[in-house]
């Protein structure tokens, strides 16, 4: 997959998610007036298969909840995280680990080490965009 550059093309970002079928959710919390959540709701309305990646918990969103990227028996295609910026490279490594496609950084999560190393791998990469709602705005 090709790397965005700063301007984060939308046809790019459309491409990927026509292209995506796993997701795994980082920091997806079990309350429902939570962003991770209704994002996930909102992804698993659309089709994706979500993995919810939370250590707290056994299941969210009726389904299996795993405690790390590493943990999930299946591939994943692109790991969609809400956590803090500085919380973010160790989540990176364990995409490029298990082979994820893409990381996606959600709203107001940025952290350029974390992005430059996952394009140096060969993912693609979005941040301080939410998924939702750039897939809402491009009628996928």
């Amino acid at each position: 997959m090709q790397n965005l550059g700063s301007l984060q093309d939308l046809s790019e970002i459309e491409r990927v998610l026509k292209k995506v079928h796993s997701i795994a959710v980082v920091g997806l919390s079990p309350k429902e007036n939570r962003p991770s959540n209704m994002v996930a709701r909102y992804l698993i309305d659309k089709g994706y298969a979500i993995y919810p990646v939370n250590p707290g918990q056994t299941e969210i969103l009726g389904r299996k909840c795993y405690p790390d990227l590493e943990a999930i028996p299946d591939h994943i295609d692109l790991v969609d995280i809400f956590r803090r910026s500085e919380d973010i490279p160790p989540v990176v490594e364990q995409a490029i680990k298990i082979g994820a496609e893409a990381v996606w950084m959600q709203q107001g999560i940025v952290n350029e080490e974390a992005a430059a190393l996952a394009r140096e791998k060969g993912l693609f990469v979005v941040m301080d965009r939410c998924i939702k709602v750039d897939h809402s705005s491009l009628n996928i």
